[in-house]
């Protein structure tokens, strides 16, 4: 009976860890898989939510940089009216941060593929827009308002700026997208963890129930309850305490910001009124300096004229004199002309594939008359066949203004070194200018030098350091907008006393061969054959210079034509069957000269066509007069017989000689005498800053 009293206690504790065995390893899987589970869900959970936040920080990003380049565009829109230097280097600054921003954006965006093309596409737009905006601003730094607000207007309308709107946009909706991918994650994940939550307490609550008594276990829950209660109280008082912090703070910003707002309408009234007076200031200075030299032109032109009319029957020879000194100072007068168009970019350019080493060469002679014998004057050429496509006209004005300025610097003694070399420069290398081939054109002065201030107004029109009377100011102006014109840059080294070298950095123009035989052709070779009387049809709308022109081909020999009006030249070419050259004006009302060669049917196509301008304002594409030639006004009757002369020979298939319109009259033509052969002369077109 002992025995089996004793077996009871064995088999019931037999049973007992059976069962316990029974019930605990399997509690234990399930415990063990549960937190796997919840392991997992938790991550997923934590991942979707780093992903969500992700897409959160790209949207910041990319809404940051569009609130910055709205903002340094506004800030370029002030600098472009108010002209302030210190509104143009916060432009910098913005546009720069904005850059910083765009990279920001990029490298949080590196390990997102659906995101690579837009970011890549924006990047491409920023800097396009950039080229643009610093465009703008460089023509608001060097007194170009009206064409820097013109710019910016179309600026305004340009695809870059649709681009960045468009590429920011499809990064914000892609993000959108993704973020809503990511919430569903998060939302799914959160119900796997919840779920795993809830069966995980459940298995706990089994083991508590099955581990401790029921006593235990509900006083337990009842300082769950308790703390939890405890915990809700705090929780809703720190909420109403948050509440009230939001409400005050939201009360202090709305009335900071109205402060704001009436600060920023108090100082943009101020800026606005001084806005405008640095515009008057402006206009004063220039309408000024422009009234003041051509007072002086007008004064030798009026009082040559006046006193050759009295002197033309009792004294014929100073009669003459007279006349010379009033057509000098029209020559003067159309050198100022000529330089404030080349400032402003609005005289036309004649592009042409050109030789530097022999365009200076054949220069040399001209640059020893105009600066004088006590100069040694040094070549280093270096260009070794390379070409550039300028204008030869101005670039030999620009050489020759350069030449006279050091002259004028070494006071007529000295030592002057006029150097052509090959340079290929990195983007933006030197100043604004692309990477590429360049030929650099320099000429160096041993003269006095320029200290830092004359260094940052060389460029200024009407600022010179000559004494009045000896200069106008618009010598180096000019050449910046002729070197700007050409796609090129321009630099100046200087200090006091050890001299001053200006450098020109031309863009390249491949050529093949035969294109540099041409180029490099002697004038020698250039047939100058006088060409019989030809009817020519004279297009120009104002009745003076159709009078004078007429006139002027009259007495060349040839049988002028007038068309007063554009819209008349078809009519007159069919009723005078041998015209052999039309001769147009550039602008005209209705339409312009290239317009009206272009509307003339094909068989008016092969007739030679020489256009006459002064100014060809909004036509500033060489392209559009189709490769005739072009005659700028004034100009003599010298240059006048050679530019028809020249015009014909190119119809007719012959050589003709670059840059006819500017060159001497041909030999046999008879040319008043001592009167200039071009329009600008040498000594009065250069202008020294030094």
């Amino acid at each position: 009976m002992s025995y089996i009293d004793d077996e009871l206690p064995k088999t019931r504790r037999v049973i007992r860890r059976v069962v316990g065995a029974a019930i605990g390893i399997p509690l234990m899987i399930a415990l063990g898989a549960l937190l796997y589970f919840a392991s997992m869900a938790s991550s997923d959970r934590d991942m979707a939510l780093d992903e969500q936040r992700h897409s959160f920080e790209v949207i910041n990003l990319a809404t940051q940089l569009d609130a910055s380049i709205a903002k340094s565009e506004a800030t370029l829109a002030r600098y472009v009216i108010g002209m302030d230097p210190d509104t143009g280097r916060l432009f910098q600054s913005q546009w720069r941060r904005a850059g910083a921003e765009l990279d920001a954006l990029a490298f949080s965006t590196r390990k997102s593929p659906w995101q690579k093309a837009a970011v890549q596409g924006l990047r491409e737009a920023y800097l396009d827009r950039g080229k643009t905006l610093n465009e703008i601003g460089l023509r608001t730094t060097y007194d170009q308002k009206l064409g820097a607000l013109s710019q910016f207007h179309q600026a305004g309308k340009s695809t870059n700026l649709k681009l960045i709107n468009d590429r920011l946009y499809a990064i914000i909706e892609a993000e959108n997208a993704r973020l809503t991918e990511r919430s569903t994650a998060v939302n799914l994940a959160g119900d796997r963890s919840a779920l795993a939550n809830r069966t995980y307490l459940l298995v706990g609550l089994i083991i508590l129930v099955g581990a401790l008594c029921a006593a235990w276990a509900a006083m337990s829950a009842w300082a769950d309850r308790r703390n939890a209660r405890r915990l809700a109280d705090a929780e809703m008082i720190r909420a109403d305490r948050m509440e009230a912090a939001v409400t005050i703070r939201t009360t202090q910003l709305q009335e900071a910001n109205v402060r704001l707002q009436q600060e920023a309408a108090e100082r943009a009234a101020a800026e606005e009124s001084l806005r405008q007076m640095q515009k008057m200031e402006a206009v004063g200075q220039l309408t000024g300096g422009i009234a003041h030299d051509f007072n002086n032109m007008l004064a030798v032109v009026s009082g040559g004229l006046e006193l050759a009319r009295r002197k033309l029957r009792e004294d014929p020879e100073n009669a003459e004199r007279h006349i010379d000194n009033a057509m000098e100072g029209a020559n003067r007068a159309s050198a100022l002309t000529r330089r404030l168009l080349a400032f402003a970019r609005a005289e036309p350019l004649l592009p042409a594939a050109v030789d530097p080493d022999a365009l200076i060469r054949n220069m040399i002679d001209l640059i020893d008359r105009t600066i004088g014998d006590q100069i040694v004057v040094t070549l280093e050429p270096g260009a070794s066949g390379w070409a550039i496509f300028v204008d030869r006209h101005q670039l030999e004005n620009a050489i020759l203004n350069l030449c006279v300025n050091a002259r004028d610097a070494m006071d007529g003694r000295g030592t002057l070194t006029i150097t052509t070399a090959q340079a290929t420069l990195a983007p933006r290398e030197i100043g604004e200018c692309e990477g590429g081939d360049y030929i650099r054109l320099a000429v160096s002065d041993s003269g006095c030098g320029m200290d830092a201030d004359v260094l940052q107004r060389v460029f200024e029109p009407f600022f010179t350091t000559k004494p009045v009377g000896q200069g106008t100011g618009l010598g180096l102006s000019q050449i910046f907008g002729f070197v700007r014109q050409c796609s090129g840059e321009i630099r100046i080294q200087s200090r006091p006393g050890e001299g001053t070298q200006v450098e020109m950095f031309l863009p390249r123009k491949a050529m093949t061969a035969a294109q540099v035989a041409e180029m490099v052709k002697s004038p020698a070779s250039i047939d100058t054959t006088d060409h019989p009387p030809t009817r020519i049809l004279v297009v120009e709308d104002d009745p003076r210079v159709l009078s004078q022109s007429m006139d002027a081909i009259a007495e060349l020999g040839h049988l002028p034509v007038a068309c007063p009006h554009p819209d008349e030249a078809a009519t007159m070419l069919e009723r005078y069957g041998d015209i052999g050259l039309i001769m147009s004006d550039v602008l005209m009302p209705g339409m312009t000269g290239p317009e009206m060669i272009a509307s003339l049917s094909s068989k008016f196509r092969d007739i030679p066509v020489l256009f006459v301008t002064g100014y060809a304002g909004d036509i500033d594409d060489a392209m559009m007069f189709e490769g005739h030639q072009v005659l700028r006004k004034p100009y003599t009757l010298a240059t006048l017989s050679r530019t028809i002369s020249d015009t014909i020979i190119q119809a007719n298939g012959k050589d003709s000689k670059p840059g006819a319109a500017e060159a001497a009259p041909k030999p046999g033509k008879s040319v008043p005498k001592n009167k200039p052969l071009s329009e600008s002369p040498p000594t009065e077109t250069a202008e020294a800053a030094e």
